[in-house]
């Protein structure tokens, strides 16, 4: 992509994704200049000393002014106070995104603050990441082939969500619509529920009074299933309390399974667990047969 589609883009919290997005942007020549906006300045000077951002302020009020795009690329439980914050120096042409994994509580909070879920407001969340944090983490190549979701409102200007639509599209991304109750449901299950497992796998373990062995002996598998354990938790726990109806019902749904599974165990049912074994092998070969 050679035109620049965004002229000046303000990137509050320049982490791993949101200096990923930057770097995808500038390869693409799709961005003019980058301004970074967080509360560590030692982080920010990072930042631009590896050249993700052209320069750091760390007014989020400062750093939106002349803006025609704003990413919040910060931890869901920071979007309300942030907004307040931005609101009164937004442009009137300015585009406002963000990367959430939750996106009920970010319409939600932009309904509180702007009195009205805001026509230039257009909700998005990028299906990518690691177990890694931090700009130094981020790298061009995190959204290639990868499926952003956008989640439009009622009132999204058709022009802004086509916009937020492009930035992506300029990194590599396949982009996605669907509504925000919908994608809250679904990034439960597929998402947040994965991770509360691998937490509350690796915190019982810890635990035990044999836990040191228990590690020592750990087999490759205890790693993979448990690598997102080692993800932001500060960033998880927000995550939880943003979306805790849908979280709450898919936890139920699998803990409900599990005792089924742990009565099998206990009663030595062949028959259950092999078909269980064999039903979920099936889904997952069907799920990843890209992968091979």
């Amino acid at each position: 992509m050679s035109d620049v589609l965004v002229s000046r883009l303000c990137v509050i919290g320049v982490g791993l994704i949101g200096g990923s997005l930057a770097r995808a942007l500038r390869q693409a020549n799709a961005v003019s200049k980058v301004i970074g906006c967080g509360r560590d300045r030692a982080h920010l000077q990072k930042a631009q000393e590896l050249g993700v951002i052209d320069q750091f302020v760390t007014d989020p009020a400062e750093a939106v002014k002349d803006a025609d795009m704003v990413v919040l690329a910060i931890p869901l439980g920071a979007m309300q106070d942030v907004m307040e914050r931005i609101a009164p120096a937004l442009s009137a042409d300015c585009i406002l995104t963000d990367v959430g994994s939750a996106k009920g509580s970010v319409v939600s909070a932009a309904q509180t603050v702007f009195g009205e879920v805001p026509r230039f407001l257009v909700p998005g969340h990028p299906i990518a990441g690691t177990e890694k944090s931090g700009v130094e983490a981020s790298f061009v190549e995190l959204f290639q082939n990868r499926r952003v979701i956008l989640t439009p409102t009622d009132v999204s200007a058709a022009q802004a969500v086509q916009k937020v639509r492009a930035m992506w599209e300029a990194c590599g991304a396949d982009v996605v619509e669907m509504g925000v109750a919908h994608h809250d449901e679904i990034l439960a299950a597929t998402s947040h529920l994965p991770h509360m497992l691998a937490y509350a796998l690796v915190d019982t373990l810890a635990r035990m009074d044999d836990s040191r062995e228990i590690f020592d002996f750990a087999a490759g598998g205890f790693r993979d299933f448990t690598r997102i354990a080692s993800s932001d938790p500060n960033m998880w726990h927000d995550i939880c309390l943003a979306n805790h109806d849908a979280l709450v019902k898919v936890l139920e749904a699998f803990s409900d399974d599990l005792r089924l599974l742990a009565d099998a165990v206990r009663r030595a049912d062949s028959d259950f667990l092999k078909e269980t074994f064999t039903r979920a092998k099936q889904a997952r070969d069907a799920f990843c047969q890209n992968d091979k």
